[in-house]
């Protein structure tokens, strides 16, 4: 599995959140983390776009994080998972920079997913996706789900 994210997690505190949870996983999350865009809003999004494509193989699924996507319950994105393991195809998730994601983004996506109405600072929208797809694993691996 891959997270494909622009920009460069500086502090140490959100770090180590992320970390307690990408220990956790199995198959192990590789986070790659890109440039900023510069210039206008729309180039921003346009080089962007290009180098969050370029870090996906053309046969991966990939997940775009996106307020207009589905918005799922943590079992429902636990069944999703596992059947996108099964498939055997490279996963990444895509979340995009504070412009958003240009349309070729979404147009390439298998799937656009929301994690809620909420606006997120990117950052923790990273932390919060990394302790869902946590959630998801032990949900499949049978652990006791308290919303079950």
């Amino acid at each position: 599995m891959r997270l494909i994210a622009v920009g460069r997690m500086k502090d140490r505190a959100e770090k180590a959140l992320l970390e307690r949870y990408v220990k956790r996983l199995r198959p192990s999350l590789t986070i790659v983390e890109l440039p900023d865009g510069r210039g206008s809003s729309a180039e921003i999004k346009r080089q962007e776009a290009r180098a969050l494509l370029a870090a996906c193989s053309p046969q991966a699924y990939v997940v775009a994080l996106d307020e207009s996507g589905k918005q799922w319950k943590s079992a429902v994105f636990a069944q999703a998972l596992q059947t996108w393991q099964e498939e055997g195809r490279l996963l990444c998730f895509i979340i995009g920079g504070a412009d958003g994601l240009e349309t070729s983004v979404l147009q390439r996506a298998n799937l656009c997913l929301s994690l809620g109405l909420l606006t997120l600072p990117h950052m923790l929208a990273r932390i919060i996706l990394v302790e869902q797809l946590y959630r998801a694993q032990t949900i499949l691996a049978g652990h006791p789900y308290h919303r079950a």
